[in-house]
């Protein structure tokens, strides 16, 4: 930004150079695309990130059923049911052996999570998929909207930072040059200086 706002003081000054008003024009159209293309870029991300996760969601929706589960016994075994989104949640449900029948007739049993009342002998929902194994709880299309504008965000900031490192990439290329130049002039005038208008 101050290599823009130096340009400009310095438009009309012999001392401002072709270096400089390139690296003026690096910093300017960084700032450009930043301001205009980041935001688009996670808009756009958020958007398919979106599409994708509510056909993830009908998916689930069409694939993922609840059935009715009997608890035998308390379980000591670690459970089946993996939901990544319980997770991160404090553990307010326990661990039963049950016995349930699939969606598609079959007989499961295994080690689940129950609510935290649920007694042996008593009936609860789990989720299970199409062969009666056991699955997490559908996505929901709140989830889904939560996750797209995390993906938008992430991608907004991965092209901001893009750019920017691509900016700096150039900036270090301009100062490179400029520095070469300056050491061929101090090769050609170096060695006679301070000694202008002297005769051998």
């Amino acid at each position: 930004m101050r290599s823009i706002v130096g340009l400009w003081r310095w438009r009309g000054n012999p001392l401002c150079r072709r270096s400089d008003r390139r690296e003026a024009w690096l910093a300017f159209w960084a700032v450009v695309l930043i301001v205009l293309g980041a935001p688009l870029v996670g808009w756009l991300g958020t958007v398919k990130a979106h599409d994708a996760l509510l056909s993830t969601v009908e998916q689930q929706r069409q694939n993922r059923h609840q059935v009715w589960a009997s608890a035998e016994s308390l379980a000591t075994r670690p459970p089946v049911d993996t939901d990544p989104e319980s997770a991160a949640e404090p553990d307010t449900r326990r661990q039963v052996t049950a016995r349930w029948t699939g969606p598609d007739g079959t007989s499961h049993s295994g080690t689940v999570r129950a609510g935290h009342g649920v007694q042996p002998g008593e009936r609860f929902r789990i989720w299970t998929d199409d062969q009666g194994r056991i699955a997490s709880r559908p996505m929901t299309e709140r989830s889904a909207g939560s996750h797209a504008a995390l993906a938008g965000l992430a991608a907004a900031a991965g092209t901001a930072g893009a750019l920017e490192a691509a900016r700096r990439l150039a900036i270090r290329q301009v100062m490179r040059r400029r520095y070469a130049r300056w050491d061929a002039e101090w090769q050609r005038i170096g060695p006679d200086w301070g000694r202008t208008g002297t005769s051998n």
